[in-house]
């Protein structure tokens, strides 16, 4: 089955910025789309994102499914792909704003409580994109470039969209057109 997760960052939900834009085109486009409210998402924590995600019973992982995060999202899905079951593989992560530590902050922490099994996550996805701006005011570029070399990534750096945010760059990022056409280029 065609569908797609989609995980929103740090103090965010599901209608913050893009996230549900994105949602209604991607169903247009034929896929069940999950955009969920992630628990206490003010301090991220892997396994805590990891039990609510597998434990909706309605939503599974297949060869066809795409993985989808912003900014500490995009943190969770490397560890939600880590403790995926050994039998299975999603189709693309499409990693938006991504960095490998806490960034000095501690509202960070709990997402890097286990190291990540760079191999193991590399076994889950087909393909990885990284998609980071040249501006971003909190995920220094180096950190995308860091990961995209460990996975065997694909690095695409935007200029000055800052944190692909309403927050850092205004209304612009209500949708984000480019994400969308590199879905369906795929």
């Amino acid at each position: 089955m065609k569908n797609a997760l989609i995980l929103h960052g740090t103090n965010g939900n599901s209608k913050t910025n893009w996230f549900d834009w994105l949602r209604v085109e991607l169903e247009k486009k034929g896929r069940q789309v999950w955009v969920p409210d992630l628990p206490q998402a003010d301090k991220p924590n892997i396994d805590r994102y990891n039990q609510f995600i597998f434990a909706n019973k309605n939503w599974q992982f297949t060869e066809e499914t795409i993985l989808i995060g912003h900014s500490s999202g995009a943190v969770a899905i490397l560890g939600l792909l880590q403790a995926l079951p050994e039998n299975v593989k999603v189709d693309t992560c499409y990693l938006v704003g991504s960095f490998r530590n806490d960034l000095g902050w501690e509202a960070l922490k709990e997402l890097f409580l286990k190291p990540f099994n760079f191999d193991l996550i590399k076994k889950k996805a087909r393909r990885f994109v990284f998609i980071h701006s040249d501006n971003d005011p909190y995920c220094p570029l180096e950190h995308a470039e860091f990961l995209a070399k460990k996975l065997g990534g694909e690095l695409i750096v935007k200029k000055g969209q800052q944190h692909f945010s309403i927050i850092t760059y205004g209304e612009k990022y209500q949708q984000f057109p480019f994400l969308l056409k590199l879905i369906e280029e795929a």
